[in-house]
């Protein structure tokens, strides 16, 4: 008999009559365990109590089943154990009442129609059978909620974890800022009395300066300038967190007019010529990007070919994250994507990360003067955007910019 066989209690002080409903209820797949008194059968129950039916016999020695039945009735764990009673007397209303009030569910009067038994048993078993199963489903959604309710408290203490140190880095980065932005201030006072002091010197003591002292003012000058170049970067880098961001739908055409502008002379000079195609406004920061786009034209004027004309292509289009398939970016978003492409230089296709990086520099010093900053402030525009931007570049044919921002 298997560990899932459905076990029915047979209470009877006669075992021929235990052994007939053996016989009748047999080949069902059933586990019957006897008790030939009312003492024995609850005995029986206090061990076990998965039984899902009781079949007594109301006649008994000492204890019948009235008496029996009242018994299990007083016990939490056995009372919903549904009880028939079997009986050769129960023929009259009082017997039948006395039956029902001592806590059966129905009874059957012998001689017993195997037909009508077997149904009434199958009933009671279909139903435990069910409640089991009930049982059961409700016992793994318990521990399935138990794991759900764990999972949550250890999921809810990591990301209360990672905003704290998240928090924390973004204490430390704002602190970061905040210094790099006074610190770059206040180290323009002593730079400008450089430059004052070296530039009186060579007004007034020119004429008196050796060959070598006036190369040596030179350098200084030319080093003072330097450095207030790198500092006013400095400043212009740290500004791109430190000041408030208030979106706009922006034409583009306007950021790239004011840049023009702000350019004028150096367009000139490398005889510069700028095409724009955009698809439509951009919901932008627009003092930022009037300095992104002045940086990345600035960025093209100085690394443009020397006996070709610059020729700068500026387009924009709108595109489905789901479409452009960048891991960064949200697929449930669109996106603003601007193309900024010259044909000055460009670079070697490895080192198309690198260019984004703080005073990273591809050429030298003596070919290619700046601070190394600018395409970094790019990124970090970018970023404030919640967007992305990437660099291909290829030498000799220049430089492509893909910038993607929200819409």
């Amino acid at each position: 008999m298997g560990d899932n066989a459905i076990k029915i209690l047979l209470v009877d002080d006669k075992k021929e009559n235990l052994l007939s409903l053996q016989v009748v209820l047999a080949d069902r797949g059933y586990q019957f365990v006897e008790a030939t008194s009312g003492k024995d059968a609850l005995r029986i129950l206090l061990k076990n109590q998965d039984f899902a039916i009781i079949l007594m016999d109301v006649q008994m020695p000492l204890m019948d089943g009235f008496e029996t039945a009242e018994l299990i009735r007083q016990s939490d764990k056995l009372k919903h154990v549904p009880i028939i009673f079997l009986t050769a007397n129960m023929n009259t209303t009082e017997y039948i009442f006395k039956g029902y009030q001592s806590g059966a569910v129905d009874y059957m009067i012998k001689p017993l129609s195997p037909e009508i038994l077997q149904a009434k048993v199958m009933v009671f078993t279909e139903l435990f059978r069910k409640n089991q199963e009930l049982q059961k489903k409700e016992e793994e959604t318990n521990a399935l909620n138990e794991i759900i309710l764990k999972a949550n408290k250890e999921l809810a203490v990591q990301n209360a974890a990672i905003e704290k140190h998240a928090e924390e880095l973004r204490k430390k980065n704002m602190e970061l800022d905040a210094f790099t932005y006074i610190s770059s201030h206040d180290l323009q006072e002593p730079l400008r009395k450089i430059q004052t002091f070296t530039n009186l010197i060579l007004s007034n003591e020119y004429p008196n300066l050796s060959e070598n002292g006036k190369l040596k003012f030179d350098r200084i000058l030319y080093a003072t300038n330097r450095m207030r170049e790198l500092i006013n970067s400095l400043l212009t880098f740290s500004r791109a967190t430190l000041l408030d961001r208030k979106f706009e739908s922006v034409d583009l055409n306007s950021i790239i007019d004011d840049v023009k502008e702000a350019l004028r002379e150096n367009l000139l000079e490398k005889n510069a010529v700028i095409i724009t195609d955009f698809h439509d406004k951009a919901k932008i920061i627009p003092f930022q990007f009037v300095q992104l786009m002045e940086n990345l034209i600035h960025n093209a004027i100085k690394f443009s070919q020397p006996d070709l004309p610059l020729k700068v292509t500026i387009k924009s289009r709108l595109v489905s994250g789901a479409d452009i398939q960048i891991e960064k970016l949200s697929k449930e978003v669109n996106y603003c994507h601007i193309s900024f492409g010259d044909n000055g230089i460009g670079f070697e296709p490895q080192h198309n990360e690198k260019i984004f990086g703080v005073f990273q520099k591809l050429h030298g010093r003596d070919l290619y003067e700046g601070t190394g900053i600018g395409l970094a402030i790019v990124k970090k525009i970018v970023d404030n955007h919640n967007g992305y931007v990437d660099a291909m570049g290829e030498p000799m044919k220049g430089v492509t910019f893909n910038i993607y921002v929200p819409y």
